[in-house]
């Protein structure tokens, strides 16, 4: 089912497909040290973001399913980003096969509920597209206290301790009804 990103609206928010013009929005996201302190660890440039756009685009195209943009409803703000991929992470335990949920929004969006809104509707629709049964997972910093709470009140469940690019990391998972 490769192609576009459909738009999903919630109540206060609209997630729509990435384009090559969110650069400037996704490189103030990824250079804020805020944002990259539990994932990477570091700011990243303009040109690291780049690839980064096309792979979510690239996701779509190829596989039916990846990132979409975070804006807010009521102001066409740029939050952050978030979705589902296969990363082909090299990572033990592995994911697999299953999608890997992940998301990042701006400090300004941190603590209003956002991330858990954006979350739930990305899994409905990820359990819509992928079936009951099926596993998702992803993978949070052992300090990310926030985004363990988003994804347990998402009903992750924690699976397996990791090290991932010599970071402790919590690999989580659950499964669509």
């Amino acid at each position: 089912m490769p192609g576009q990103a459909p738009v999903i609206e919630t109540e206060r928010l609209i997630l729509r497909e990435f384009r090559v013009s969110d650069l400037d929005d996704s490189a103030a996201l990824w250079g804020d040290q805020e944002v990259t302190r539990f994932i990477g660890g570091r700011p990243q440039t303009r040109e690291e973001v780049w690839p980064r756009i096309l792979r979510y685009i690239g996701h779509w195209a190829a596989l039916g399913y990846g990132f979409w943009v975070i804006e807010e409803k009521a102001t066409g703000r740029y939050l952050g980003e978030i979705g589902l991929a296969d990363f082909k992470r090299a990572l033990e335990p592995s994911f697999g096969d299953s999608p890997e949920a992940g998301w990042a929004l701006s400090p300004a969006a941190h603590g209003k509920g956002y991330a858990s809104e954006a979350l739930t509707a990305v899994l409905a629709w990820g359990d819509a597209r992928f079936g009951a049964g099926a596993r998702t997972v992803c993978m949070i910093s052992i300090d990310n206290a926030a985004s363990v709470k988003v994804a347990e009140k998402a009903g992750f469940s924690p699976f397996a301790y990791a090290s991932y690019r010599d970071d402790p990391v919590i690999l989580f998972e659950r499964t669509a009804a």
